[in-house]
């Protein structure tokens, strides 16, 4: 069975309370940066049916690790800092089908 999407990339925007135990990806700036990734995939002409689709997701419990993206169908999971991590995974993973290792949560 075919994806939809070539590839389905998910960010993180879960906000918890201040003084919350675990840490925000909301806190690290992830909405600013999924509107970024969206745009510049769409800027690319990389969006839409068969190629690629950012979405905004809830906790995805991985929290410790920094602000996380998951691409699908492959499960590759990301952190990032800027949008120049963002453009290097969009230019790279979801461009050119590159995996960014030095960007990967499991290594």
């Amino acid at each position: 069975m075919d994806s939809f999407f070539k590839h389905h990339v998910f960010f993180c925007l879960n906000q918890r309370d201040p003084g919350a135990e675990r840490p925000s990806c909301a806190n690290c700036n992830s909405q600013a940066m999924q509107e970024y990734a969206k745009k510049r995939v769409k800027q690319l002409g990389l969006a839409g049916p068969g190629q690629v689709r950012i979405n905004k997701s809830g906790c995805l419990d991985r929290c410790e690790e920094g602000p996380t993206i998951v691409v699908y169908p492959e499960g590759i999971w990301y952190t990032y800092v800027d949008e120049a991590d963002i453009d290097e995974i969009v230019d790279s993973h979801l461009a050119n089908g590159k995996i960014v290792e030095r960007l990967l949560i499991d290594r």
